[in-house]
Parts: structure tokens; sequence; C-alpha cells
């Protein structure tokens, strides 16, 4: 059935989506083109209601469109218009346009919601298509209000939005946002400003563009699962990959995360994992160096690094990218000489053929491929090999005699006695090689029985008829265990030497990052628990023996709080100690954890006199807060004394006869003098109060336009314009304190404003706040003496000494934090300085400056 043609059968229509990040991104422009291209096509499509908010192109787009008649309603003696639901149910068109999708109706209306008319349309089998912000949805309200300030009082329930049929993201640059903006092709220019200061922020709307960029990312998942459930495809899509790379702390690592984030970029938000699998009985014997290195790569490359204890390498592999529902593996080419394969098939080899169907391995290619391990690996406790390399010397040792004998006797029963004891002696060095000391005398035991019985005249019996063959045999069996003896006490060193490397490479490290400051504490604990593969380390201090544990810091799951209660306890002098838990060290990983315990020391005491830096940072402002007072006092304090005294000096002359217009003038230069003076005192006095601590706001609620006037008396009418709403919401501040800020930060504008443009003094609600902005048009403030001058004793540019001690701004600012407000510098657009005073509203709550029951929200709030 054509959808021309389609009646009330029951049907549910299809609801067609617009969203962007903001407004003013071409939401209602792209839904009116795509109207007139179905009307192109014939199909019967209306506008159910479309506002152009005077945009020319949008109010242009809607020539040509039917536009079915507005309802109109009457609340409190204002008329609104609203979408007549009745009508266009009577109409009955297959698609209807309905813009504002989050839109309040007037009281009075069919519903209260837009979205809920909306509903109705799709009930009856109507086609709807609609816009909306990514503001407006419900559960990212809190996430909003947190980036913009602007509490979103009309939202949509997340669950209209995701059973919408398509959803087209609608997508602009901030920057081409703005310039939108600039042109006046979204509001009007009175509002311009203001828009570009607050809500259309660089800053507001990356973020919220990122936000509706996510958002809908997850939407298009979610087709894609319900895609894949009702055509039921089991296989694994690589439409968003999370790759794991496989490292081994050799230098080819870097090249496989390299690889690995190439190959993550070409899907839709791949994911990088890289993973090391560090043994379980001991040290890692890989560099501790390296890995730190490629731990910060993978990290700069925007990935996570993990570190997971096993044994079995590539089953923890395997086993850990199956746990984070990985699509790939990314391994490196062994680095093990071809004849090392005859000891196994390696662990890219095992990766590969035990992945399935449904995980992908890379195997990358490296410079490193081929060349062979840089150091062995490093003993277990003890001088051990390993359970896997004892148990290959064992099968050595034992069948290894066995099946030469079976070889001997069936293909070479006559290379001589000489010829067969070395070939026995061989099979004892290979089992001594693999398996150590007992392997190689157990080889030596079984290859002499087996030379007695099988090539020692009488052969098939353990007698010797010739001395010279006991002889021989005795040789034998000497040989064997001394060379058995010697290339076991070499495996042995080398995998202690390798093991002192291992130890070395990390304390060097380790004291290098500390001594450069590049550890913090709890980075130092977390290499602790990696390196010796604990579950999870606290370090503990207490101020006396009878005090109680505290822990100043900790990784892992479930740290102790006590020494006692640890699996492994290193004291740190008396009143501190590094708690492992997970399993008990051998005594010879001790030596390294002292080192690290001691290291912990050092960072806490860094920590500590960091702290204490501060302190002695602060003593020595306040030591440059006293001098600059003094030059003060000196200087700035003694220019309005000094013209106090010349005019008083004057008028108790004698020697001249003042006129009644001198006497006045020298009368108002004294008041003048006194004036200043007592400003500048007040402010020495308040800079002095707050460095000490003693400012004790009387917050309570007050209302900004009763403060802002009171705080403007002498400063010239004509230089200051107000635009304080009535409608605003109480705040919480000390109103005498508040007079002397918004007193201090006009006069400043003003001082540097052109005097033929007044400064704007404006307030506003955004959230749970109040925003008083003061506006000049002067030669502004770099950013990057934004924050200085709002320091003591500082003056920006070229101003006067007689222009005052530099406390203004600097007192203001004090004055607002005690009031816990704050008060920062920003650029004006078109050039000039605003200062931005905020305070909390009355309730700390979010405010509204429209209660919705009282009439129609505006587009957007400001």
């Amino acid at each position: 059935m054509g959808r021309g043609t389609r009646s009330g059968s029951g049907t549910r229509g299809k609801l067609r989506i617009y969203l962007g990040a903001a407004p003013g991104v071409g939401k209602t422009y792209a839904m009116l083109s795509e109207a007139h291209r179905r009307v192109e096509r014939g199909t019967d499509c209306v506008v159910a209601f479309v506002e152009h908010h005077n945009r020319a192109r949008t109010e242009t787009m809607l020539h040509g469109l039917e536009q079915v008649e507005r309802r109109e309603l009457t609340h409190r003696g204002a008329v609104f218009t609203e979408m007549d639901v009745d009508e266009v149910l009577s109409r009955r068109p297959v698609v209807a346009l309905v813009d504002e999708l989050a839109h309040t109706n007037v009281p009075g209306s069919r519903n209260a919601k837009r979205w809920q008319d909306v509903e109705e349309l799709l009930a009856a089998g109507i086609d709807v298509v609609s816009s909306l912000n990514i503001q407006h949805l419900e559960s990212l309200g809190d996430v909003v209000e947190s980036i913009t300030g602007v509490r979103q009082r009309e939202t949509v329930p997340d669950e209209v939005v995701r059973r919408a049929d398509q959803i087209e993201l609608v997508d602009m640059s901030p920057q081409a946002l703005r310039r939108r903006m600039a042109h006046g092709n979204i509001y009007k220019p009175d509002k311009i400003d203001a828009a570009l200061s607050n809500y259309f922020r660089p800053g507001n709307l990356t973020a919220l563009r990122e936000l509706a960029l996510l958002w809908t990312a997850d939407r298009v998942d979610e087709y894609l699962q319900e895609y894949r459930t009702d055509h039921q495809v089991s296989t694994i899509w690589g439409s968003r990959e999370r790759i794991v790379v496989g490292l081994t702390g050799g230098p080819e690592g870097r090249t496989l995360v390299r690889r690995a984030v190439r190959l993550a970029e070409k899907g839709a938000g791949g994911e990088v994992l890289a993973v090391y699998i560090g043994r379980s009985d001991g040290l890692t014997s890989a560099s501790p160096k390296e890995l730190a290195v490629q731990r910060t790569l993978v990290e700069e490359l925007g990935g996570t690094f993990h570190h997971v204890i096993g044994d079995d390498i590539p089953a923890s592999l395997l086993e850990f990218a199956r746990g984070v529902n990985a699509t790939q593996i990314v391994l490196g080419v062994s680095r093990r000489r071809s004849w090392q394969y005859v000891l196994g098939p390696g662990v890219s080899s095992t990766v590969a053929r035990e992945s399935g169907p449904d995980l992908d391995v890379h195997i990358v290619t490296h410079d490193e491929a081929g060349a062979g391990r840089r150091r062995p690996l490093p003993a277990a406790r003890g001088a051990r090999l390993g359970r896997h390399r004892t148990l290959w010397g064992w099968l050595t040792g034992l069948g290894g005699p066995v099946l030469l004998t079976l070889l001997l006797s069936t293909f070479a029963p006559e290379v001589g006695l000489a010829n067969d004891m070395l070939l026995y002696l061989s099979v004892t060095i290979a089992a001594a090689l693999l398996g150590g000391l007992l392997p190689a005398l157990a080889s030596a035991v079984v290859g002499s029985l087996l030379l007695n019985w099988f090539f020692t005249p009488p052969v098939g019996q353990l007698t010797i008829s010739d001395p010279k063959n006991i002889v021989a045999l005795a040789v034998f069996v000497t040989i064997a265990f001394a060379v058995a003896s010697v290339v076991d006490l070499a495996a042995r060193r080398t995998h202690q030497a390798a093991r002192l490397r291992a130890e070395s490479e990390i304390l060097s490290f380790l004291a290098g990052s500390v001594l450069r400051g590049e550890t913090t504490l709890d980075a130092l604990l977390e290499r602790v628990r990696e390196t010796f593969g604990m579950e999870s380390v606290a370090l503990l201090e207490r101020e006396s023996d009878v005090e109680p544990w505290t822990c100043v810091g900790s990784t892992g799951p479930a740290p102790v709080d006590r020494p006692e209660l640890a699996d492994v306890e290193m004291p740190v002098g008396d009143h501190l100690a590094l708690a492992l838990s997970g399993r008990v060290l051998p005594a010879e990983d001790r030596r390294v954890l002292g080192a690290f315990a001691a290291q912990a020391v050092v960072v806490l005491d860094r920590q500590r006199l960091v702290g204490q830096a501060e302190d002695a940072r602060r003593l020595a402002q306040d030591n440059k807060i006293r001098t600059s007072l003094l030059a003060a006092v000196s200087h700035d304090l003694r220019t309005p004394l000094a013209a106090i005294k010349a005019a008083v000096t004057s008028l108790r002359s004698d020697d001249i006869a003042w006129s009644a217009s001198d006497e006045a003038e020298l009368l108002a230069g004294i008041e003048a003098g006194a004036d200043r003076l007592d400003h500048l005192v007040g402010n020495l006095l308040d800079m002095s109060r707050l460095q000490t601590g003693t400012v004790t706001p009387l917050v309570r609620t007050i209302d900004l336009d009763e403060v802002v006037p009171m705080a403007l008396v002498g400063i010239p009418d004509d230089s200051v314009l107000l635009d304080i709403p009535e409608t605003l919401p109480m705040v919480r501040a000390d109103k005498g304190l508040l007079e002397r800020v918004v007193a201090n930060v006009v006069e400043n504008a003003v001082k540097y404003s052109p005097e033929d443009t007044p400064v704007l003094v404006a307030a506003s609600a955004l959230a749970d706040r109040v925003e008083l902005r003061v506006t000049d048009r002067g030669p502004g403030v770099p950013d990057e003496a934004k924050d200085r001058i709002f320091e003591a004793f500082q003056r920006y540019g070229d101003s006067p000494r007689g222009a005052g001690v530099g406390l203004g701004l600097a007192v203001a600012r004090g004055f607002v934090e005690a009031m816990d407000g704050t008060l920062a510098a920003e650029d004006t657009p078109g050039g000039g300085l605003t200062m931005v005073l905020t305070l909390r509203t009355e309730s700390g709550f979010p405010v509204s400056l429209a209660p919705v029951a009282e009439g129609p929200p505006p587009p957007l709030s400001l």
C-alpha cells in the first residue's frame, strides 16, 4: 500500500527527529527542506506547527507548504497560539511537521507537552517529522546544567526519542554557530552579546556537540543490535572495534601499540586495551622501564593499560580478551630463534589457534622478530626453572635414553660402545639444560643401565665381562654427573644474573622517577602491586606505638588497615609499614620490596614538603603584601594628605584674603582628598582583614535591585546603564560587602571605559545562581593578565600612580569568595572587559524566571 493512500487501520505512524546540539544549527531548516522534497514526490505533507522565530531563511522555507491553522488560547490576558491537534487529526495528512518537540503547551491546551500531542498523531497513523536539541533530553538535564549553568525546564523522556524510527543529527561546529549568531541569523541584535557571552560560549557548544554525537552513536548501536537480533546475526560485526594488544615488555611493544591504534581508528569508536601478562612466581621478567614507556604511550594515544597475573600466558591473554568483549588481538612475531620452536609453538601461534572464529588475531612483524630474547627469563623462587621447563627436563632425562636405545638398536647397532656413550652423554646434557641437576642424574643412571643391558657384552644382562667396559661405564657416569652439575650451575647463575638485572632495572627506574618527581604515592603503590602480583597494597602510618594505624595511601580492592592482617609486611622505620595482600613473597623478593617501601616514604615526605612549601609561599606572599603596603602608605596615601594640608594651610594664611569662590574651591579639595583618603584606607583595612581571615560576612537573602543602585552613589549617572530585572530571584549575600564589591568593580570599569560610552550593569538568572555582569568598552585585558588584575597592589597597563594602590579588584574578589560567590573577568564581544559576579540564589536550587503555569517559556533561557 502506498503511503499516500494509508488509512486509519491502526498502523502507527513513523517518527523522524532532527537532533541538534544547540539552537540555530539548522534543525527547522532541514525539516522544512525535507517537507519540500516530500511534496515534490507527491506526498501529502502539512505544517502542523513550525515557529520561524523571525529568521528570514526559515520563514522563506515555509512558503509553498500547507499550514494547518493554529489554535488560539488566552492565558492571563495574553493570546497565544498552539498546534491544533484536533484540526491535524481531522485533516489527516500522511506527514505532519511539528517543530520543538520539548515545548510546553499553554495551560488549557489538549496536552501539557507537545511530545504528547505528537504521540496522538503517531497513534492515529500520521507520520511526524520533528526537531529537538540534545539539552532537552531528560536524562541529560544534570549534565547540561553542569556544563552551561542553565537548567532546562522543558524536557522530553528519553524513551520517547529512542522510539523514533529515524534520528538525524544536524551538526555544526561551534565557530560556525557563533558566526551565525554574530551575523544576526539566530537572535535579535540586542540579545547577541549576552548569548555569545553566556550560553553560546565555545566551551559550552563543544561539550553539547560531543553529547549529541555520543548520544547519536549509542542510538546507532541500538539500531544495529535490533537489526542483528531481528535477522538472527550471530557473528561479530566490526562496527565498533575493541582491540587487545599483547605486550611482553620487549621493545617491539611500541610498534604493536601504534599498529593497534591505527586499526582502531579505521572503525567507529575503536578502543585499544594493552595488557601485560606477568607470572605469579616473583618479579616480572620484563623491563620495568620499557613497560612504563609503553604504558605512557598507550595512555597518550587514548588507550588503557592492564596488568594481569597468569602463568599460562596464551590462556590468560584469551581470557582477558573475551572478558572485555574484544574483537581483535594484536601480537608481535615471536622473538625466539628458529631452533627454539622445538620447545613449543609459542604464544602467538597458540593464541591464533585457540582464539575461535569471533576473535581476529593479528601477528605483526617488527625489527626484533627472530632476534632472540634480550635476556633469559628469571628464575622462580630459589633456583627452580618453572614447571613447564622442569617437565621437559624429566621427559628428556627419562624418555630420551629409551628413545635413543630404540633408534640405535634398530638403525645403528654396530657404531661402537664409545660412540654410544657419547650419544647418551648428549641426552644427559640436554636434560641438564632443560630441567637442572635431578633430571640429568636420572638420565645418567637410566643411560648407564641401558648401555649395560643393550650394548655391553654380555648383551641382555646387567653383568659386565670385560673390565675395560666397567671402567668405561664408570667414566660415563662420572662425566655425566660432572657435566650435569656444571650445566645446572651455569643455568642457575644465568637465572640469578637475569633476576639481579631485573631488580637493578626496577630500582634504577624507580629511583630516577622519584628523584625527578614523576611518581605520586598512588602510582608508586600501584607499581608495587603490579611488580609483585599482589591484590592490594597499603602504606600505613601511626603517630606512636600505642596509636591506631591510619592508611595514607592504597591501591587495589580491600586494602588492609593493620600490618598484621597483611600477607606481607614491610616495616619502614618505627611508625610506617607497607602492607601487601595476595600471596607470601619469597625472601629474595623482600629486598626489592624494601627499596619500594623506602621510596614510598620519600614520596610521602615529598608530598608533605610540598604542602609546607605552599604554606611558606603564602607567608612570602603576605610579606610581599606588607612591603607593598609600606610603599602605598609612603606614596599613595601621602598624596591626598599633602593636598589636604596645602589647602588647610592656604585657608589659615593671614597674608592672603580669599574670595568666597576660592574658599569653596579649597574646601572642596579638602573634602575630595578626605574622601579619597578614606577610600584608600578602607581598601587597605579590608585587604588586611582578608589576609588575616577575619572577614565574617552576615549572609542573608537580599534583592540585587536594592543593593546595586545604592552601590552606585557617587558615580555619575550618565556613565552607567542599569538592567536589573525585577523578576530576579533573591540572592544570598552580605549587603554591606556586596555594595563594596559592586562599587569597586563599577568604579574600575568607569575608569577605563571611554567617556562617551557608559558602563552596562546587567543581571540575569542562570540555574541556581544569579550573574551580575559589569561591561565596559575599554582597552580590555589580555588573557594572561586576567588573573593578575585581581592580585593586591597590581595595576594593569599605564595607570598613573595616583589612580590608587591597586586593591579595588583584590578586595572585591576576596569579599565575593567570602560570600561563596565568584568574580571573574571575560572579554566583551566587540572589545572591552566584562566582570562577572556570580552569587547563589536564595534556595540554592535552580531558579525559574517564569513558572510554566504562567505562560509559554521562551525558546532558550539565557
